[in-house]
Order: C-alpha cells, then sequence, then structure tokens
C-alpha cells in the first residue's frame, strides 16, 4: 500500500488541484512545475501523500500519458518518497469509458518512476472494474471512490481489493455530513469490504467530516480540490495554509 501515516497521526493526503478551473483560485497548480511545488510545500507542512489531476497544455484534465507522466515525474524529483496518486474520473474523457480505458492503457509507455503509486477509481461509474484491472496491471494500487451505500454494495459485490476505500462526502449541507459519511461507512463494515478507510468532505462539509476523520481515527486529506476557505470561513492562502491547518486540528 502506498503511504504509511505519521507515528501517532493520522494519515493525511494534500489534493492539490482536483477538477477546479483555471483562475478558481490564485494558488491553484496546473502545470507540472507548479504541482510539483504545491506537493513540496504541502509535504512541509504536514501532508502524507499527494493526489492531483494533471493537466495538458491548455489547463483541462487529462489522462494521457504524456501529461499523467510530466506531472508525476515533477513531483517525484521535487519530493523524493512521497506518495503521488492521480484521478481517473470519467468525466475527464467526457463520460466515454473507451476513451478512459485507451488513455490509462497509454500509460504503458510510462517508465516505472513516471507511473503513479496509486489512483482513485469512482465506483459509480461505468467500466470501473477493467479499469482497476488495468491500473492493477501497470502495478498501480487503486483507492476505491465510494460516494454512497450504493457504492459501497458494488464494491462488496465486485470482490476486488484496494489501497484505501475513499468515503466521499461531496456537497450537501454540514449539518448532515456525519449522518451521511457514518451510513457509508457503517455499510463497508456490515458488508465486511476490506481495507483502510479514508473519509472526506467536499466544500461546506469538509471540515466538519476532517474533524469526525480525526475523531474516528481514519485517514482523511485537504486541498484546494475540497475547499478554498479555512474552517473559519476565511478564505484559504493555498495548499499548504490548508495542510497546516487541518494538521493543527488533526494532532
Amino acid at each position: 500500500m502506498a503511504g504509511v501515516p505519521r507515528s501517532g497521526a493520522p494519515w493525511l493526503k494534500a489534493c492539490l488541484n482536483g477538477a477546479r478551473r483555471p483562475g478558481d483560485h490564485p494558488a491553484l497548480p496546473l502545470a507540472p512545475l507548479e504541482l510539483a511545488e504545491a506537493a513540496r510545500e504541502a509535504r512541509e507542512a504536514g501532508a502524507d501523500a499527494v493526489h492531483m489531476h494533471p493537466r495538458d497544455e491548455g489547463g483541462s484534465e487529462s489522462l494521457s500519458a504524456v501529461h499523467i507522466g510530466a506531472a508525476v515525474r515533477a513531483v517525484r524529483e521535487a519530493c523524493p518518497g512521497l506518495p503521488v496518486g492521480v484521478s481517473t474520473g470519467l468525466w475527464i474523457t467526457g463520460g466515454d469509458v473507451d476513451a478512459r480505458h485507451a488513455a490509462v492503457r497509454g500509460w504503458s509507455a510510462l517508465a516505472p518512476g513516471d507511473l503513479p503509486d496509486f489512483a482513485s477509481v469512482n465506483l459509480s461509474e461505468p467500466g470501473f472494474r477493467d479499469l482497476w484491472h488495468d491500473l492493477r496491471r501497470l502495478g498501480v494500487d487503486v483507492e476505491a471512490g465510494v460516494w454512497s451505500t450504493d457504492d459501497a454494495d458494488a464494491l462488496a459485490a465486485s470482490g476486488l481489493e484496494c489501497a484505501r476505500v475513499l468515503v466521499e462526502i461531496l456537497g450537501g449541507p454540514a449539518d448532515t455530513a456525519v449522518r451521511r459519511a457514518r451510513a457509508i461507512l457503517d455499510r463497508l463494515a456490515e458488508l465486511g469490504v476490506p481495507g483502510p478507510r479514508l473519509l472526506h468532505g467536499e466544500e461546506e462539509p469538509t471540515w466538519t467530516l476532517l474533524d469526525f476523520a480525526g475523531q474516528s481515527g481514519l485517514a482523511t486529506r485537504i486541498g484546494l480540490e475540497d475547499v478554498l476557505h479555512g474552517p473559519t470561513g476565511d478564505p484559504a492562502g493555498g495548499n499548504p495554509e490548508l495542510v497546516r491547518l487541518a494538521r493543527a486540528r488533526l494532532t
């Protein structure tokens, strides 16, 4: 499994950019060297790993080997030993399952050092089983993106094993976020799904769920992909500030 938690502290992953558009935040990293600098700063701030969405020359998300390899290589050169993950979200290929498979299979042309350590695969998206097998053949670990109890059922039924189960609460009100998270966590436990859990939210529930993850002893994540403000609602300066704020709350 990629990544080892710091002794006595929850494992914290920095999600550097996500599907944010250029201009959404002045510190949003897009190009490989920007991602590398953001990863270095995030590690110095307390992150144990990074997750990123590599971009093409126009700033759009990309799964092509050229862009995946360039981003991973840059981060590895700046941050030796830091576990690096990427997204495989189906929206990146405009919902085209075949195009996504072709792009990921194209990663076989990359040098081993240019492959990510892990990639997230969303159970709600069609084609996840074939994608999972493609990644494992490449030696890339899989993080299972579980957004609902239905996704938990799909993961259990698949029989596939993963490096981590990502319990992801994507938006919605903060005051229902813990209840929604507990429903998914309980369903995973009921079904006996193996693998460590990472719990996080996006937008309004982000800080509520980060605190709940810390209280529950679960891994979690933070970064500009998930939220643009700190726990008090003040605008965040960038990924390192978010990681420092998160690490302080998890200590």
